[in-house]
């Protein structure tokens, strides 16, 4: 047991001393010699990132409060709104985060109240 861990040891420095030989010299990204990196991407996270998301909420926003939503008239379908076995909650027809306007039943959309 000692011979094959004596031979692992020496195979693992003799590998280690080559391996050092072939290495780079100079700052390397891991090594905390090369800085400003970080700055790159927190300048582009607070001028491009930052700002586009703000655009996009607005334009979101602004979109929704100046289109009528109408919804699609319905066809019964096979393979639409298959139960194969009820929801283990309320009636057991509804999805969890049941839309009456947008989500159809089995038989169709629920009439208004």
């Amino acid at each position: 047991m000692s011979a094959i861990l004596n031979h692992a040891f020496r195979r693992y420095v003799s590998t280690t001393l080559a391996r050092g030989a072939a290495r780079v010299e100079g700052p390397s990204a891991v090594s905390g010699g090369h800085e400003g990196g970080y700055k790159i991407w927190r300048n582009m996270t607070f001028i491009v990132a930052f700002p586009a998301i703000g655009l996009c909420a607005v334009n979101c926003v602004y979109a929704h409060q100046h289109e009528h939503h109408d919804r699609p008239e319905f066809v019964k379908y096979d393979y639409r709104c298959m139960r194969t076995k009820r929801f283990p909650w309320g009636d057991g027809n509804h999805s969890l985060f049941h839309n009456a306007h947008a989500n159809a039943l089995p038989d169709g959309y629920e009439e208004a109240h």
